[in-house]
């Protein structure tokens, strides 16, 4: 061989070298000799898309620790778990780790007659904490009493209207919420979405009663906002995965169907839903005409007639509405919420939620809150087309995360460096099956309440709340296709407050007393 194939040859090698050499410093696996170029590309992509094993350890780690409270002028003797439990699959092998706080009361002989709730808040991505200890847990963050924050740092109280007295709780943080993580090594979105939210959750479920021995207690779940949506999902997975019958379903600031509050171009059920509640918000910032502004409930059910009969006819029109009709519906929507004719003219009748909560108290450089409409905010400037942050949520937010920080460190023990979520990193939220349409889960809701005919469902709405507006729950209510028999199997309850109503005194108090009235009369009623 000549010397000019022998140095042909050396570079080949060389080249052929510093390419392996080179994939490697990427991270990449060198491709086999002769391997075409889309089967390495393919095995780039499948490395890339592999999870990284990285992250906190999968263990069980539980604090126990002994409390007494007074709730209803009686004292309760409670034991609370804090902790994390090692949710596994099918196979036994862990994939997450789903931290939660339990409190249990003392003197219960029979747990098949004590009842056990599991709750947690929405998002998704929210941590369980403002349930927790807003509204349910035996010790909250104290507020003033329309639900404004009190100056830092928060005081923890005594929560006389929690449910302590008449039920167990759980309160779970799905994973990437609070301090639940996925397993070192696993794909955080096998946790992240409609489907697998509501199995994992369920999986807790199934893994916390056989654990503690509660398959004989009657169940409940009670979920707020997101949260709402996976208890109808769970009402299915329970029941068909798990064979976990539920006695009953707490519904706090609902949503189950996603059209009635997702406003886009050719969807006019949310202009015609959020009506009602655009009423309410006029009527607590005494927005109205005199004759509206004297009784809420008036003006209220002035808005639901209108918005179910003239408004929706005029919306369905469409571009064959008369300009005398139009006249007409710009009219009463000026009169309904507090707004000029010239503004809803402008909007071509439909008023969305951001330009509501801007417009309202415009001229007062206001803006009004998105999950409690009572509260205020002030923006740089009153020229916006939207606020610059939700006055309400900014409000306590702060409060319930300093708070229950202190809390699970010195009075429950639990200790950890993790940072607590109170919004996780769960985005992106996967949707599926639902491609080209809004997320209903009702149907779901509707099926496990046929199969289990003796499932109770308790809905709870703000009047201020335009996150989950009441009359879009109504709405949806009477549109699950409920059989005759099982219609009366739904109860509404109403309170003059936001999305998070527990916040306000008088409102708390209300929503313990419905909640726990109708714990026990599920419990003791039959088919």
């Amino acid at each position: 061989m000549g010397k000019k194939w022998q140095w042909l040859i050396c570079v080949l090698a060389l080249l052929v070298a510093s390419s392996a050499v080179l994939a490697q410093r990427q991270g990449r696996p060198p491709g086999e000799p002769g391997a075409p170029a889309q089967a390495q590309q393919q095995a780039q992509q499948q490395q890339q898309q592999a999870p990284e094993r990285r992250g906190v350890p999968a263990v069980e780690k539980i604090s126990v620790t002994q409390h007494t409270t007074h709730i209803g002028g009686q004292e309760i003797k409670y034991t609370a778990a804090a902790g994390t439990m090692i949710l596994r699959d099918n196979d036994g092998q862990p994939k997450a780790s789903a931290f939660f706080v339990a409190y249990t009361r003392d003197d219960v002989t029979d747990f098949s007659k004590r009842p056990l709730t599991f709750a947690y808040n929405g998002g998704p991505g929210s941590a369980s904490i403002w349930v927790h200890m807003g509204a349910f847990g035996p010790m909250k963050v104290q507020l003033a009493e329309d639900g404004h924050a009190l100056p830092p740092p928060p005081r923890i109280v005594e929560n006389e209207d929690s449910l302590l007295d008449v039920t167990d709780i759980v309160f779970v943080d799905p994973i990437s919420t609070g301090f639940s993580r996925p397993a070192p090594g696993e794909n955080p979105n096998e946790f992240h979405g409609v489907r697998e939210d509501a199995e994992w959750v369920g999986q807790f479920i199934r893994q916390y009663v056989t654990k503690y021995n509660r398959w004989g207690s009657p169940k409940f779940l009670a979920g707020e906002s997101y949260g709402t949506t996976r208890s109808a999902a769970l009402s299915g997975v329970l029941q068909q995965r798990f064979g976990i019958y539920m006695n009953g379903i707490v519904l706090v600031s609902a949503v189950l169907n996603f059209q009635t509050i997702s406003f886009a171009v050719g969807n006019d059920l949310p202009p015609v839903l959020f009506l009602p509640t655009y009423t309410a918000t006029a009527w607590y910032h005494k927005k109205l005409p005199a004759d509206l502004q004297g009784n809420l409930q008036k003006a209220i059910q002035e808005a639901r007639d209108f918005a179910a009969g003239e408004y929706n006819q005029a919306l369905m029109k469409g571009d064959k509405l008369s300009d005398a009709e139009r006249k007409s519906v710009v009219q009463k929507l000026a009169r309904l919420t507090g707004l000029t004719p010239k503004y809803i003219e402008e909007t071509n009748l439909r008023v969305n939620i951001g330009r509501f909560t801007k417009e309202l108290l415009r001229d007062e450089r206001r803006t009004v809150g998105r999950i409690d409409s009572r509260f205020t905010g002030i923006d740089l400037d009153a020229a916006g087309e939207r606020y610059e942050s939700d006055p309400s949520q900014g409000n306590y937010s702060g409060a319930f995360t300093q708070a229950f920080n202190d809390y699970v460190r010195r009075e429950l023990k639990y200790e950890s460096d993790l940072l607590y979520y109170t919004s996780g990193p769960v985005r992106p939220w996967s949707y599926e099956p639902n491609q080209n349409s809004y997320v209903n889960v009702a149907e779901t809701l509707r099926a496990a309440m046929s199969t289990n005919q003796d499932l109770r469902v308790l809905v709870c709405n703000g009047y201020y709340d335009l996150a989950t507006p009441f009359f879009a729950m109504e709405y949806t209510v009477d549109h699950l296709g409920l059989d005759p028999t099982l219609r009366s199997h739904i109860a509404m309850a109403y309170y003059e407050a936001g999305h998070m109503m527990y916040i306000n005194k008088a409102a708390h108090a209300k929503l313990k007393k419905d909640i726990a009235d109708f714990i026990r009369s599920t419990i003791s009623t039959g088919r």
